[in-house]
């Protein structure tokens, strides 16, 4: 029987189930589905799949729509906005599952199973020590409508399996072509188990059927599950939808993508200060090829332009780390200054040890965040590469064997000394202007220049050897003295005096 085909405007889903953070595979199913609803003209339901009663959380389920409206995903019924399929959590739709799987039964479609989970485990053990396909052998298949009935109603456990037709099931994936299954390796499923709760395979037909949905679009992980789900809607007498099966994503070493390597949710990548703009493009190139050669940026809005499931590769995509990293700095580098400003509060707060910023200091972190911000790959790296302002610790940075060579130069205490003489003469604060002046005078009355010159100043100052412009230091580090933080900044003349203090001890 060829695939009956679904009808109308088109209309997706994104069904996750509310057991844990958002993870990217499932971020890109989202994604793929919305771009393709915004690219049609169609509807993009989300759809909460809570059937696994131990695990779903309330938590998660509002964490997943923060997260999903963080990327900049929007739904047009789901069940935070309604819609006119309700209910979108299959957890309030029980008494739905349950009447169709009696329908089934009724037409012998499907039939009850008396079988207990030790007799299935013994059959499954056995196929395999054969090398059979471990499927069910049917045992209830044969029972008489009467009889099985008579066993329900005595209060003996039961579950439902649908009866698996004896042919091929065929079906159409816009990845992957059209796929066939032999009806030897699907067994008669279980659609409802004997404690009454409906099975995923099973759920996941109604809900697409009476939703209306044209595409299941989703990982090829549900590549296996397909062949049973078609069954379910031929038995059901439902229109079959088109498939768009996503390939695999893998981490860097061609494994699938896991923690292991690192950031996988979509709540670990927001909270590394990666841009949802730059997460939205990378994520679009995972398995995706746009039209138009070697090009990678894409706005939001040129994505749903160029979106199309047929250029869908069915060849597993490697997640890149580091060309995530390269997109979210150039869409750093593009933002507006205020926003960035704003997102990169919350990792200073920590480091500073406040609570709350105030104006000031909200202000004077968003000069510092302006000066930095086009030198890091992800917001998160603010502190360390502010560390130059933020910290100083003269004893670490006369110990730390990068600066070795830079103090060990034998023009280094020349330098140094005219320096903190000429310092401890001026008064405060520093200004840039008045800053550059006075290293150009320690370069005439010293005769040294360049690295020889910067880098012992640098440290004295910083604790480093290397870092932004003196220009753009001086006046952070002094506005940032004035604060009164409850960890201090300190001024140029306090860093040259602490430095003084531990070369002495």
């Amino acid at each position: 029987m060829e695939q009956s085909s679904v009808s109308g405007k088109v209309r997706v889903r994104f069904a996750p189930s509310p057991t844990g953070q958002v993870h990217v595979g499932n971020a890109r199913t989202a994604l793929f589905n919305w771009l393709f609803a915004r690219q049609q003209g169609g509807a993009f339901i989300l759809r909460i799949e809570d059937t696994d009663l131990e695990r779903s959380e309330a938590r998660y389920e509002a964490q997943l729509i923060e997260d999903c409206k963080w990327l900049g995903l929007d739904w047009d019924e789901g069940p935070d906005v309604g819609g006119p399929y309700p209910p979108y959590r299959q957890s309030d739709k029980w008494q739905v599952y349950r009447d169709h799987a009696e329908r089934l039964v009724s037409e012998g479609k499907a039939y009850r199973c008396f079988c207990t989970q030790e007799a299935l485990d013994q059959q499954r053990e056995q196929a395999m020590a054969q090398r059979l396909q471990p499927n069910y052998p049917g045992t209830c298949r044969s029972l008489a409508p009467e009889e099985a009935e008579r066993r329900r109603a005595a209060g003996e456990p039961c579950a439902i399996r649908l009866k698996i037709p004896e042919k091929p099931i065929r079906f159409h994936d816009i990845v992957r072509g059209w796929v066939e299954f032999s009806s030897d390796v699907v067994s008669d499923l279980i659609i409802v188990r004997s404690s009454g709760v409906p099975v995923y395979n099973y759920v996941v037909v109604v809900d697409d059927a009476e939703m209306k949905i044209t595409h299941v679009i989703r990982g090829d992980d549900h590549l296996s599950n397909t062949p049973k789900q078609v069954a379910l809607y031929e038995a059901l007498g439902w229109a079959v939808p088109e498939f768009a099966h996503l390939s695999t994503i893998l981490g860097p070493d061609k494994e699938r993508l896991s923690k292991r390597h690192g950031a996988t949710s979509l709540a670990n990548f927001r909270e590394m200060g990666v841009l949802p703009e730059a997460l939205m493009n990378y994520m679009a190139l995972l398995g995706w090829a746009p039209t138009g050669g070697d090009r990678e940026i894409f706005s939001p809005k040129e994505l749903v332009q160029e979106f199309d499931l047929a250029r869908v590769t069915p060849s597993p995509a490697v997640f890149d780390f580091e060309k995530l990293y390269w997109l979210n700095r150039h869409y750093i580098k593009e933002a507006a200054p205020e926003r960035i400003a704003a997102l990169a509060e919350p990792y200073y707060e920590r480091v500073l040890e406040v609570d709350k910023l105030t104006p000031d200091t909200r202000a004077w972190l968003a000069r510092v965040t302006a000066s930095l911000v086009s030198a890091v790959n992800k917001l998160d790296e603010l502190p360390e590469r502010a560390a130059s302002v933020l910290h100083f610790d003269a004893a670490a940075a006369l110990a730390a064997p990068e600066n070795a060579e830079a103090l060990s130069a034998p023009t280094t205490p020349n330098v140094l000394g005219v320096f903190t003489t000429k310092i401890a003469a001026e008064g405060e604060p520093f200004s840039a202007e008045r800053f550059k002046a006075l290293i150009k005078e320690v370069q005439k009355e010293t005769g040294v220049k360049g690295p020889a010159l910067f880098h012992p100043i640098r440290i004295v100052l910083t604790g480093v050897a290397s870092g932004p412009e003196f220009d753009k230091l001086v006046p952070l580090m002094e506005e940032g003295a004035r604060l009164g933080l409850p960890k201090p900044i300190l001024s140029v003349k306090q860093r040259v005096e602490a430095w003084g203090r531990a070369a002495n001890t």
